[in-house]
């Protein structure tokens, strides 16, 4: 009976350290994925943002411009959605009761 209750909680304590390696594990993948996700959203942002524009990035001054540009686009890209959030949130979100009749 002693053994089978020893054996029993050495197994509980085995699972319960590979759980918290997997946790651990699964935490570093989604930092990884999160890191990727913003890289790329950087690289296709940047990308937009100067596409079409007279930059030279073999410059200091160019890079300087383009930062600035870049910068100043992702502002007004966080206003819009700030004045969208502002809209969605004062629309009259009740059901319409004429349309049951």
């Amino acid at each position: 009976m002693v053994i089978g209750t020893t054996l029993f909680i050495v197994a509980v304590l085995i699972i319960a350290v590979w759980i918290v390696i997997e946790i651990k594990r699964f935490r570093h993948k989604i930092f990884a994925l999160f890191l990727i996700g913003l890289i790329l959203f950087m690289y296709f942002s940047f990308t937009f943002a100067t596409d079409g524009k007279d930059i030279d990035f073999k410059t200091v001054p160019g890079l300087i411009k383009a930062a600035k540009l870049y910068f100043s686009w992702l502002g007004y890209t966080f206003e819009n959605l700030k004045t969208i959030t502002v809209n969605v949130i004062g629309m009259d979100w009740k059901a319409n009761e004429t349309i049951g009749r």
